[in-house]
């Protein structure tokens, strides 16, 4: 009987695995990499869904408050295009997708393909997003190369990927051989971020970092700690490597806080996020239950452009720069709500699922630390930058997010069975 559902599932398995395989590898070196991979997780789970539901069903108080989370988030921007219809049908888009992401993880619960197909993907896409982006620094002599991204979304989403793929190298970390190509990954991955010049990754290191202090005790591997420090070195190293002008980035930095605290001018990188969380305050003070739409903040802030209240350099911006600040403004308290909801309650998930791994010894140990590294990495990303602003960096999260959920319950009914 097991024989034969194996082989009536094996082809969907085959079609799954592919698709899960293709959404990291496309994700920086296609146009529209990620996009097609959640319009073809959505359409995949519409042939099955019946049988797709019915496989996550047992897992439901598993995952219920990620769910609702990201289906508060949509609710909401229901919500504000129902009260505010000034704010457009566009306001939806976001959201809905999002929350359509579930269809990853019903796919995965339904035909188990094997985790090693995302870490493959994973890999595949760190390494070829390398030399795409060398190719524009070096020889396009663009100082903040971005490929199909701005240069800090790109930067983010590939040291996002080094960092999953460094939690694959842990799910290797009794075979060195096999943990040779996700470590090549990982150092891909985090040399990609370097070479956009971004400086919004930093942070993420440093929590990263930690979280894998914290679960030093799993590593039993020594080769595999050393590749961790080594990975976590060479960033390091970078920032004295003048070629990579991370240094004088940080340099800078600390010169235009000192220039915008000063009363200087606000025309910098550093100067203008200052300035816009600076009216950020001054709306969120005016607005805090409900906040403003899209386009009433810059509105407003224009406003206070012209009275002198604000340095004109923000005009250009389309956002905050800070997605809490950007939540507060856009929605008040429900919008700072639905912010940490989609962050918190996937950590909260794959947290207790390294618990669980770590206290009984359960196989779903790399993909649950691969999740709380995606988590921390947006909620880093996050600090001075809106990473939700794109619809490729929010389909990004929302569609890692559930493809590990479900090989962590893989995973879990593996050992179970």
């Amino acid at each position: 009987m097991n024989n034969k559902l194996t082989k009536t599932w094996e082809p969907m398995q085959l079609w799954i695995g592919a698709q899960v395989f293709l959404f990291p590898f496309l994700s920086l070196i296609a146009p529209s990499g990620i996009g097609f991979s959640s319009l073809l997780f959505l359409l995949s789970v519409l042939f099955v869904l019946r049988k797709a539901w019915a496989a996550l069903a047992p897992y439901w108080k598993e995952i219920r408050w990620v769910v609702a989370a990201f289906g508060f988030q949509f609710a909401l921007a229901l919500a504000c295009v129902l009260l505010r219809p000034e704010a457009g049908l566009d306001h939806l888009d976001k959201p809905s997708r999002m929350l359509a992401a579930l269809s990853a993880a019903m796919l995965v619960v339904l035909a188990r393909p094997p985790r090693a197909v995302l870490w493959w993907g994973v890999v595949a896409g760190a390494v070829a997003a390398l030399p795409f982006i060398l190719w524009q620094r070096v020889g396009l002599g663009m100082e903040r190369p971005g490929g199909w991204l701005n240069a800090i979304t790109f930067g983010d989403l590939a040291l996002c990927l080094g960092l999953v793929a460094l939690a694959a190298a842990v799910d290797y970390r009794h075979s060195t051989r096999k943990a040779i190509l996700p470590a090549l990954g990982a150092v891909a991955g985090l040399a990609a971020s370097v070479t956009t010049g971004s400086r919004g990754g930093w942070v993420a290191l440093a929590l990263a970092a930690l979280l894998f202090l914290s679960y030093a005790q799993m590593l039993h591997s020594r080769r595999v700690r050393l590749l961790l420090v080594g990975s976590f070195a060479l960033v390091g190293a970078t920032f004295f490597i003048p070629a990579t002008g991370m240094q004088q980035r940080a340099e800078q930095g600390i010169t235009d806080v000192r220039t915008w605290m000063e009363g200087g001018s606000a025309f910098s990188n550093v100067g203008i996020r200052l300035e816009l969380w600076k009216g950020a305050a001054i709306l969120i003070e005016e607005r805090p239950l409900f906040g403003l739409d899209r386009k009433a903040v810059r509105t407003e802030l224009r406003h206070l452009v012209e009275d002198g209240t604000l340095d004109p350099a923000i005009l250009p911006m389309e956002h905050l720069h800070n997605d809490a600040l950007q939540a507060l403004a856009t929605g008040g308290v429900f919008g700072l709500l639905a912010w940490i909801a989609i962050l918190l309650a996937p950590f909260l998930f794959f947290s207790r699922q390294v618990g669980k791994a770590v206290h009984m010894g359960l196989p779903q140990f790399a993909p649950a630390l691969a999740g709380m590294l995606v988590v921390l990495c947006f909620f880093s990303f996050g600090m001075t930058e809106v990473i939700f602003w794109s619809l490729k960096g929010s389909m990004f999260y929302a569609l890692m997010v559930f493809l590990l959920m479900g090989l962590c319950l893989n995973a879990k009914e593996k050992r179970g069975n």
